[in-house]
């Protein structure tokens, strides 16, 4: 069979509103990607959470293009995994170096230096008092399932705690943290051994927990979100993790910080655990550490790591393509994006605090710098609703922003840590329309 020549990707069109606008040519989805779609609807499992019939072709910064050449303004960064946008030239530099000189060589069993230099520059980043070690894993699920491992093992004790609304993944250790929706637990269990408390509850997990169903000197861990993701986006109250600091020492329970959707600057710090001055014993990070490819980590004291060889492994955790992604990623980040993560963050929260003055059932936001979400209520009684939530931002899609839902019924905007304000108000302007819907 005669081979097909290569498809030329289609051109970005030229955008208004000084090159930052989106610009979408309805009805969606157009025939290139319908195509596509039928394909992945046969053969595709359809477990995954697609939100809306978004194909992506390639991706330019804050900016990704569709088979039919629509060019959409992208406010998910892949659920926070693209923290410099799409393809940016060092990133795709990087890779492509380390490509040249070997792509695989499984780091749980022989040795190369990249995988050093980022478990060194990574740890470094965390902070606390010490020395510390690394864990290098695919993804968050991954590195909570580490902690997991390695709080019972250290501590020798079976329980932990983890709060209401909280994720922590989906594989089945994290899976029995996890307490954000029903769907994602359903016909699971039975699940390890895990007491739940509400998020921000420092009294529900000592004089309820503590007292009635999970004694502490049973427990292993706690683990927690500096600011729920999934969740709602939820920023811890003030206190909360300074309580749970204090409780764990009491009991000799280790801290465990989830900070795969929250970390690398995302919030204006290299982690959201920052904000508080908390030091956790174990620090759990993915997404965007990898500069957009498969890597996460479990970050400790290094006094904690009293596992013998062979007691965990896998096989592509610290590959060597997302170790060099990541080296340069934590480079180009920098004071100079934190900063930026910081103020555009601001000028973002300052919008979407206007709209929801103009907006009914548009909520204020809630969050820290560029990790943000909103409500979207019923009225008069002021109760959330998720069904128009979703028609909001399908018709954002459709307008070209894209969004994503988190919690029970918010939107959540986490755009590139290199945003500009251009790119906020174009986004601004288009979820203001997209709010209009009934």
């Amino acid at each position: 069979m005669k081979a097909k020549p290569p498809r030329k990707a289609p051109e970005i069109r030229e955008a208004p509103s000084g090159g930052f606008a989106p610009l979408v040519r309805a009805p969606l989805p157009g025939p290139r990607a319908r195509k596509i779609l039928e394909r992945d609807g046969l053969v595709v499992s359809p477990a995954y959470t697609r939100t809306y019939p978004l194909v992506i072709e390639r991706g330019e910064g804050s900016y990704v293009i569709d088979p039919d050449g629509n060019r959409f303004l992208d406010f998910t960064a892949g659920v926070a995994v693209n923290a410099l946008g799409h393809a940016h030239p060092e990133i795709v530099r990087a890779v492509s170096e380390q490509a040249a000189r070997f792509v695989h060589m499984a780091g749980t069993d022989f040795y190369y230096g990249v995988m050093g230099e980022f478990a060194e520059r990574l740890s470094a980043l965390v902070p606390g008092k010490g020395p510390k070690r690394c864990f290098l894993t695919n993804s968050g699920t991954e590195a909570i399932e580490a902690a997991i491992k390695l709080s019972r093992y250290a501590t020798r004790r079976p329980r932990m705690i983890a709060f209401f609304g909280c994720f922590h993944g989906r594989s089945m250790g994290s899976l029995s943290l996890t307490a954000s929706k029903p769907a994602q637990r359903r016909h699971f269990a039975p699940f390890l051994d895990v007491s739940h408390a509400p998020y921000g509850d420092l009294e529900f997990v000592e004089k309820q927990l503590f007292r009635r169903t999970t004694p502490p000197e049973d427990v292993a861990a706690i683990f927690v979100e500096a600011i729920q993701g999934e969740g709602g986006y939820h920023v811890a109250p003030p206190g909360f993790l300074e309580g749970l600091r204090r409780i764990c020492d009491a009991h000799g329970i280790l801290l465990v910080v989830d900070e795969v959707q929250t970390g690398l600057g995302r919030t204006g710090k290299w982690w959201a655990v920052e904000h508080s001055g908390v030091d956790p014993d174990i620090l759990c990070c993915a997404k965007p550490i990898g500069g957009g490819l498969p890597l996460g980590a479990m970050i400790t004291r290094s006094e904690l790591q009293t596992w013998p060889s062979g007691s965990h492994a896998n096989t592509f955790g610290g590959n060597p393509l997302a170790c060099a992604a990541g080296l340069r990623t934590i480079d180009l980040i920098g004071d100079g994006l934190l900063e930026n993560a910081r103020s555009m963050g601001s000028l973002l929260a300052d919008g979407l605090r206007e709209i929801s003055k103009e907006i009914p059932h548009a909520g204020p936001p809630r969050g820290l710098g560029l990790m943000q979400a909103v409500d979207v209520l019923k009225r008069p009684d002021g109760a959330l609703d998720p069904e128009r939530r979703d028609r909001i931002v399908n018709a954002a899609f459709e307008k070209g922003l894209l969004l994503l839902g988190c919690g029970e019924g918010a939107i959540r905007f986490l755009p590139a840590l290199n945003i500009e304000k251009g790119h906020l108000d174009a986004a601004l302007r288009i979820f203001r329309e997209a709010l209009r819907t009934p």
